[in-house]
């Protein structure tokens, strides 16, 4: 006769169970987790970087404003453009504002 073999049915409990399917899907999703944080990581920084490089044209521009706005604002260029509008210089007649508080 031969002998039938039994096979050995481990019982586990609903806990374990749940416990053993949550810890497969978690090594599952993971590594899509890791590399959708990674991705939006990087996306971040190129974004950082593009509007650094912003930041630093727009000062640029803006250094190149002022030193623009005090050429024109200089007392030479002021006597020029009312020499040229059939104006007089007469020192006598500016006032100084100060902005003190």
């Amino acid at each position: 006769m031969k002998k039938k073999r039994m096979k050995k049915v481990l019982k586990m409990s609903k806990f374990e169970r749940l416990l053993y399917t949550f810890t497969l899907v978690l090594l599952v999703l993971s590594p899509f987790g890791i590399v959708f944080s990674q991705a939006t990581l990087s996306k971040i920084n190129f974004d950082v970087e593009k509007i650094r490089k912003q930041i630093s044209t727009q000062e640029k521009k803006n250094e190149s404003l002022a030193m623009k706005v005090n050429e024109l604002a200089s007392l030479d260029n002021i006597k020029s453009v009312a020499l040229e509008q059939g104006l007089s210089y007469n020192n006598s007649n500016i006032k100084s504002i100060s902005n003190n508080r």
